[in-house]
């Protein structure tokens, strides 16, 4: 049976490599703010599995922490899990992100809390080419209805590395 373009073990081979990434982040979610924090990061991808998993970690310099993601592919559901570890938590979080690709997006969801307010949880992926892509987190309060962007990672290729 041929898979449809997309939820495919190899939807995240194209963040393998070396990554230079503009982080944006608001200063204070879910309180209206439009108040933003910008800073450098640096990010190392690598693929396992044939494709079916892949390893990333970020290096924050000006914040003083980083951070680990393990992506892994379920070929029966045909979507990934994602899961996120800090070094200022040293805590795996739970629940993983969970969801696919369709062409060059993909869209993963989790119910979570921030600061003790449930929330829903997405992340977007999307893939411009082979040297340039984004990641994007927003929260939802209300169901689904409205979502806030609160941090968002561009990421460009470090050509000096491949």
């Amino acid at each position: 049976m041929t898979l449809p373009y997309g939820s495919l073990m190899n939807d995240f081979d194209f963040l393998a490599g070396t990554w230079n990434v503009t982080n944006r982040r608001l200063a204070k979610a879910l309180v209206g703010s439009d108040d933003w924090d910008e800073f450098p990061g640096r990010s190392v991808g690598t693929r396992h599995f044939d494709g079916a998993a892949n390893f990333d970690e970020i290096v924050f310099p000006t914040k003083g922490f980083s951070g680990l993601t393990l992506r892994i592919f379920n070929p029966e559901t045909r979507q990934w899990s994602i899961y996120w570890a800090s070094s200022a938590t040293g805590v795996l979080g739970l629940p993983p992100m969970v969801g696919a690709f369709d062409g060059n997006r993909g869209e993963f969801y989790a119910d979570d809390s921030y600061e003790g307010t449930p929330v829903r949880c997405r992340f977007i992926w999307t893939v411009f080419g082979a040297d340039s892509c984004r990641w994007e987190q927003a929260f939802s309060v209300d169901g689904e209805q409205s979502w806030e962007t609160n941090w968002t990672m561009d990421f460009t290729r470090d050509l000096t590395q491949a």
